[in-house]
């Protein structure tokens, strides 16, 4: 057996202190904004084990009598559980078989976990940077040059911090694709040379808010291989910043609580912060998590600010000296007006970017939808903080097919009408088994029920004491009252496209477990997590409308010598160590893809493929990694391609302009700079087949 790989020393998770004070205001290192009295899972468990048995029964005869049921069985099932399920693809593993090919879509070698400062991809496998912070994208950008740049020429130019990729078919154009990116966060001290934190310039703050946002660019394909380059001024071009325009819609737009001295309607926004991940929808738009953004507002005042983990005193970028609307003290609702989920148009350069609030306001990491059976979308939204929750928003109107300007207008307004929901969880095992060391319960699995609680419709609260622009608004406390489930950082929330079963990346919580914090529980099971797991849910009847769902864990991420770790059964001599998993999404065999963020193993972080259904369920194998101080975002996986944004390259404890801890994408004596990344196979075939 292999010796266990060594942990790194850390911030938070694997972070560097200098991603954790940029990127999330070191939310790990603040109190914990969730304080509600809420039961955690394994409060609950101790109360549920004798429903086990009935919900197993209960499994047996719903199938019996109707396809579609949607509970999740482990291998340790009765024998008439598993048969009654095994026409509807819950089964357990079969015995495993050597199978050096792999599943089909991951068959090439896995990358081994490394330190090179450089993005490494398979044996076989070739790769381009497809666009970098500072090119000009829009007409009249100039050239990238960090030592002149000004914010002027930033908004014409791709942004910092690329995160959320999508890649959109453009008609008409032989070979390009509409390319669409968030631009998560700055870093002003590897972006300025002789930066001083605590007195920025108004120069360096306005570049700040113009390299914040959303770039969207079209991209051509190199006919001979899989490479892709920017088309810079192409008429689809365009730059979304801190300071761009956007629309309030949804139940709560209007409302009081949106409501500033410069937009007294409470429907118009400036810009965009801290974009995540995001998603991409059935009809052709693209959504955006806006995340971190309390780190942008100081002296925060009431109790909403501090829930939502906003300081009582000066930010890290010190905006609020050059513009009042990030000081709550002047403008107290200035930071509610961000959290939200943006919806936009990549087709349409002239219009105006939407807030959506009827998808609730926390702190959105992504929001990816499906279509229920007669249409309607439904969206899965997790709020990346430590013990906060998992949501859900099921639309009331069906989407409209074709691409006319009347199904186009009708379908901007999907996501305006619906329930907004947040979810509880239990697990079937009794506590006593669930000890914090993350070894498995007696039954062989982590899994349990949950049902999602309704928070509100349209105008109608179903928060008692709340009304439902506070539902929307202060979405967190709504969760804390109705006794939604603590979990590990929920962060993207991916469904199958082949399965409708949906993934739920949990990436880490090192405070689970300590003194007066959330204990273990089934669907968080180990203290102390460093290295977090991914959870799998199955809606009852496959119908993403339904109110409850079938859980279990499908991944216990860590190294696989490690006892705690789990790999949906799938034998751990043959998986690739996996630590913090942070976005997914889906190849066209159904495998799921990880990109990570923070490895706690001592390797760079990287873009993981993992079968989801098979024989070879659980077979986890890494695709690459990125370079030094970096993270892995965005990933788009398609036929012949694999996109990933490399996000802050060089992001080291003591690294600057002056002493970068990382040449890449250029070399030595160029500045370090996030870019977006194509890889795909020499030989011009499909990726992993």
């Amino acid at each position: 057996m292999r010796n266990l790989l060594p942990l790194i020393s850390s911030h938070s998770g694997g972070r560097s202190a200098l991603t954790c004070r940029f990127r999330c205001g070191d939310a790990c290192f603040q109190e914990i904004p969730n304080t509600s009295e809420n039961e955690y899972a394994g409060d609950i468990i101790a109360r549920a084990v004798s429903r086990r048995s009935m919900m197993r029964a209960a499994a047996v005869v719903t199938v019996a009598a109707a396809a579609g049921t949607a509970a999740l069985t482990g291998p340790n099932a009765p024998q008439a559980e598993a048969a009654a399920l095994a026409g509807h693809g819950h089964k357990p593993n079969p015995p495993h078989k050597p199978a050096p090919s792999g599943a089909r879509g991951l068959r090439f070698s896995p990358v081994a976990p490394n330190k090179n400062d450089k993005v490494t991809v398979p044996d076989g496998y070739s790769q381009n940077v497809v666009i970098r912070w500072g090119e000009p994208i829009l007409r009249g950008a100039p050239a990238f040059n960090p030592e002149k740049q000004t914010a002027k020429a930033q908004a014409g130019q791709f942004g910092y911090n690329n995160d959320f990729l999508s890649l959109l078919p453009l008609r008409g154009e032989r070979g390009r694709q509409v390319l669409v990116a968030n631009h998560e966060y700055t870093d002003e001290i590897l972006m300025f040379r002789g930066y001083d934190p605590a007195n920025p310039t108004r120069e360096q703050v306005e570049i700040a808010w113009a390299a914040h946002g959303l770039s969207v660019v079209v991209v051509q394909e190199e006919s001979r291989t899989g490479k892709l380059g920017a088309v810079s001024r192409h008429p689809l071009n365009r730059r979304l910043t801190a300071t761009s325009e956007f629309r309030v819609t949804g139940p709560a737009a209007g409302s009081d609580l949106l409501r500033t001295s410069a937009d007294r309607t409470g429907s118009r926004v400036l810009g965009t912060l801290n974009n995540c991940a995001g998603g991409t929808t059935p009809w052709g738009t693209t959504l955006h998590g806006e995340e971190n953004f309390n780190q942008y507002f100081a002296n925060g005042t009431t109790a909403e600010h501090k829930r939502y983990g906003i300081g009582t005193g000066a930010t890290e970028r010190k905006w609020e000296r050059f513009d009042r609307r990030f000081d709550l003290a002047k403008e107290p609702n200035e930071a509610n007006r961000f959290g939200w989920v943006v919806e936009l148009d990549p087709y349409d350069p002239d219009s105006t970017p939407r807030k959506r609030t009827a998808l609730g306001r926390f702190k959105h990491e992504a929001a990816e939808p499906r279509l229920t059976s007669d249409g309607r979308p439904v969206v899965y939204m997790g709020d990346d903080e430590r013990f906060d929750y998992l949501y859900k928003f099921v639309s009331s109107k069906r989407m409209k097919k074709g691409t006319s300007r009347a199904a186009r207008e009708h379908n901007l307004t999907l996501l305006d009408e619906g329930t907004l929901y947040v979810a509880r969880l239990t697990g079937d095992s009794p506590a006593s088994e669930i000890d914090g060391s993350g070894k498995l319960p007696d039954d062989g699995e982590f899994d349990g029920s949950g049902v999602w609680i309704p928070l509100a419709t349209g105008t109608t609260s179903h928060v008692p004491g709340m009304t439902a622009d506070e539902v929307y608004v202060y979405t967190r406390l709504a969760g804390d009252k109705v006794g939604a489930t603590k979990m590990d950082r929920p962060e993207d929330v991916e469904p199958s496209p082949r399965t409708g079963r949906v993934y739920v990346a949990l990436t880490n919580n090192t405070d689970r477990g300590k003194e007066g914090k959330a204990p273990a529980d089934e669907a968080n099971p180990r203290n102390l997590n460093k290295h977090g797991q991914i959870l799998e849910l199955a809606e009852n009847w496959d119908d993403p409308t339904s109110d409850g769902f079938a859980w279990r864990l499908f991944l216990v991420a860590g190294d696989p010598n490690d006892p705690s770790t789990y790999f949906a059964g799938f034998p751990k001599d043959r998986v690739s160590p996996i630590s913090c998993p942070d976005n997914v999404a889906f190849d066209d065999h159904g495998n799921l893809w990880i990109s990570t963020d923070g490895n706690q193993l001592g390797s760079h972080d990287g873009l993981f493929g993992v079968a989801t259904h098979g024989d070879r369920r659980g077979e986890l194998k890494q695709f690459l990694t990125v370079p030094a101080g970096a993270e892995t975002c965005g990933p788009v996986i398609q036929d012949r391609r694999v996109l990933v944004a490399v996000q802050h390259p060089g992001e080291v404890d003591g690294a600057s302009v002056e002493k970068p801890a990382s040449t890449w994408p250029d070399g030595p004596g160029k500045i370090v700079r996030p870019s977006v990344v194509a890889v795909w196979r020499k030989d011009g075939r499909d990726i992993g087949v």
